[in-house]
């Protein structure tokens, strides 16, 4: 598997969401607790896409690895959540973006829409700080991640449109 800049980007931002977690203590919001690190997790959905794209189903091994760094730079139950919502979501997002033959930039936003939500779920439930409120900040601060690429890859494929077929 020859590992690129996508996949080491991919593997570095899950380890560094998973710190950013456990680092950074969460603030009360609207009645919930809420991880301010959620305002980028965003990114990571869009770097695994990006990922998926350079080393396909060698995503979940990427994942593997940066779910081992982060179990020892981080806190084991923040990676082992961590890793499980992202199991659940990366099969979510390779129905979505595998077999869908849209534009590059409507797989990405088309993907996190649907893994977004169940990923956040299983990794508020699991780490310990569900609710409703909660999950609703969360998956509104992650979706602003993937709908500002979303409209920045827009833009480059509407410009050269030999890159929304990547």
């Amino acid at each position: 598997m020859p590992v690129g800049s996508a996949t080491l980007i991919y593997i570095a931002s899950i380890i560094g969401i998973n710190w950013l977690f456990v680092a950074v203590p969460l603030v009360p919001v609207l009645g919930a607790m809420f991880p301010p690190v959620m305002l980028i997790a965003g990114v990571v959905f869009v770097f695994r896409d990006f990922c998926q794209r350079e080393v396909g189903h060698f995503v979940l091994a990427a994942m593997l690895v940066a779910g081992i760094i982060s179990y020892f730079m981080s806190a084991p139950e923040v990676a082992i959540a961590s890793m499980t919502a992202f199991l659940i979501s990366e099969t979510i997002d390779w129905l979505v973006y595998t077999v869908s033959k849209r534009p590059l930039s409507q797989r990405i936003l088309l993907s996190s829409a649907f893994s977004v939500p169940i990923d956040t779920l299983v990794f508020l439930h699991m780490v310990g700080i569900f609710n409703w409120m909660g999950m609703a900040l969360v998956v509104i601060a992650k979706m602003l991640g993937a709908i500002l690429f979303w409209a920045f890859l827009r833009h480059r494929e509407r410009r050269r449109p030999e890159f929304a077929l990547a």
